[in-house]
């Protein structure tokens, strides 16, 4: 059975420790052949950027006073990937799973996880995908104008999972030009709002989304009762 949970709009720290205590909690579960976790956390963040533990430093173009002046906080975190940023409008999923209980290897979950976001954007419309050697989700793939509408890092332990993903869905996108996103300089960003030419709204997204990743993870189980 997989739980969700909608945390709204968390301070990054906070989220940070009720997930790790999840993740804790879950490996706990594991270690004791106890029925395996299943969790899908949804939340928001005030402005934050996150830097993974093989990011650059040099991918944030401020310093510590300028992060202050846009009241914005900087995290080193224990994921994969390099910078992010996170700031309201943004709707994050934190999926705080036991892989093996539903089949999944780590690179398939991040398919996963890219394939919940994709089917997200085409029930809007928007066409979008991937891009080879650049993990997320994309728009206009393949063209000079592609552009990053989702981010995703992800930590796992004995194939338990934290950290998770970020959809842009009217986030402000002028705080990626502080940073190199992702570590990427040649490529831009975008979200649901700029792409539908309206502000779309977060209580649907995050259904589509949950709905998305839910029939994805029952199909990887094969438990019906997933969905």
């Amino acid at each position: 059975m997989i739980i969700t949970e909608n945390w709204g709009l968390v301070p990054y720290k906070t989220a940070w420790e009720r997930q790790t205590a999840l993740f804790d909690a879950c490996l706990a579960a594991k270690k004791e052949g106890r029925a395996p976790c299943g969790r899908l956390v949804f939340c928001q963040h005030p402005h934050v950027y996150t830097l993974g533990r093989h990011g650059k430093a040099a991918n944030l173009l401020l310093a510590e006073e300028q992060l202050r002046r846009i009241h914005a906080e900087l995290f080193h975190i224990d994921r994969g990937g390099d910078i992010t940023y996170h700031g309201p409008g943004q709707l994050v999923c934190y999926p705080i799973l036991d892989l093996e209980a539903f089949r999944l290897g780590l690179k398939g979950y991040v398919h996963l996880l890219e394939e919940g976001v994709i089917r997200v954007c085409a029930s809007y419309g928007i066409e979008a995908g991937r891009v080879a050697g650049a993990t997320g989700v994309w728009i206009a793939t393949g063209t000079p104008r592609e552009r990053k509408i989702c981010a995703i890092g992800v930590r796992s332990s004995r194939y338990v999972t934290m950290h998770g993903l970020a959809l842009n869905v009217n986030t402000d996108l002028d705080y990626f030009r502080y940073i190199h996103p992702c570590g990427f300089v040649d490529k831009g960003v975008t979200s649901l709002q700029q792409e539908l030419g309206r502000p779309a709204d977060m209580d649907e997204v995050t259904v589509r989304l949950e709905e998305a990743l839910r029939r994805l993870l029952a199909a990887a189980s094969g438990e019906a009762d997933l969905i």
